[in-house]
């Protein structure tokens, strides 16, 4: 009878650690640092990542710290005051978090960098992107084929951007587009004549089209008052529409003069509704509704005592640790297949939304 009651008791004790398991991944609070709501594919980040969360019985705590270094330092401190398990981080800059993420980790907080690496710190557990490499090839493979360089005799002239060099995203960006153009620009068949080559003379600090627009304008008096410019390698449409703008002042976007090949990321909706005007080519869709799902099963296996699912180990180096990353896929979209990638195939627009 005894040894009956011990192993009810038993069971019971069991019962109750289980529950109170669940009971506590359910109620667990998941810090949530993204960058900036000036970009729209950001404010849709968040939202995704809330939703999915609290369909899994987490609880959120979302903030955007506006591109202000010292507020997303402090909104993070902040969070792990609160009590957060978890810290879902996009930095605004990579390199600055190394001391908050110490003492978060120091209270047994998991850390997962989402979308943008976070550097110099060995407390970065997971890393949630997409294949950013490949992103820049995308772009430049689009601006390639738009030209036949394979074929053409050309010369043309190509002037590049590039992201914020304090994002770790922008350098594979960057080196994904040139392991394209690098050799047509060795052969001489694309021509940079600005001579502005490498992310220390071509990046846009905190990816802003105003700032993309006024180099535009300079490239432009400065080295093509003789010359057309034929492409433009531009690694997101914030910076597209800036640079489009500028472009559109001096005349171009006419019969006479028509529109270089201007590429982008992330298919904002301004951005696809000037690829119907025949003015930005392409874009790179990342669909971020996907992103947000792998982060939350990240959080899920981390809270579960499971090891979260990743495809690669090799790529992200942060300079201290090769941070273990799921990679999404980019497709690339233009004039051709908006409808069918960002309507019909995905749903992530309406056709009411683009038209």
């Amino acid at each position: 009878m005894n040894i009956i009651k011990s192993t009810i008791l038993g069971l019971m004790i069991g019962l109750i650690g289980v529950a109170s398991q669940a009971s506590a991944q359910e109620k667990a609070l998941v810090g949530i640092s993204m960058p900036t709501k000036s970009s729209a594919r950001w404010i849709a980040d968040g939202e995704n990542m809330v939703k999915v969360f609290k369909e899994k019985g987490y609880k959120t705590d979302l903030q955007y710290a506006e591109d202000d270094i010292p507020n997303q330092l402090a909104q993070i401190e902040n969070m792990v005051t609160k009590g957060a398990k978890v810290l879902v981080i996009a930095s605004i800059d990579g390199t600055t978090l190394s001391d908050v993420l110490q003492k978060a980790a120091d209270k047994g907080v998991k850390i997962i960098a989402y979308d943008r690496l976070i550097r110099n710190s060995k407390n970065v557990n997971y890393y949630a992107t997409f294949d950013n490499f490949q992103v820049g090839v995308l772009q430049a493979g689009y601006i390639e084929k738009a030209l036949n360089l394979k074929t053409a005799k050309g010369p043309f002239n190509i002037e590049l951007f590039g992201g914020s060099a304090d994002d770790n995203n922008a350098f594979f960006f960057y080196n994904g587009a040139m392991s394209v153009l690098k050799p047509y620009i060795d052969s001489g068949k694309l021509v940079v004549r600005s001579k502005q080559l490498g992310m220390e003379k071509v990046s846009t600090l905190r990816w802003d089209g105003a700032v993309a627009q006024a180099r535009m304008d300079n490239l432009l008096s400065a080295y093509y008052t003789n010359a057309r410019v034929d492409a433009v390698l531009s690694p997101y449409d914030g910076l597209s529409i800036g640079i489009i703008s500028s472009l559109k002042g001096v005349g171009y976007g006419t019969p006479k003069l028509p529109m270089p090949i201007v590429t982008g990321q992330d298919a904002e909706i301004p951005s696809v509704k000037s690829i119907l005007r025949g003015e930005q080519r392409s874009t790179v869709f990342k669909d971020t509704r996907e992103l947000a799902k792998v982060t939350v099963g990240m959080v899920d296996a981390l809270l579960s005592g499971k090891t979260p699912e990743i495809n690669d180990t090799k790529t992200y180096n942060n300079g201290v640790k090769v941070v273990p990353a799921f990679l999404l896929k980019p497709v690339v979209v233009d004039a051709t297949n908006w409808k069918q990638v960002l309507v019909t195939g995905s749903g992530y627009y309406t056709e009411a939304q683009i038209k």
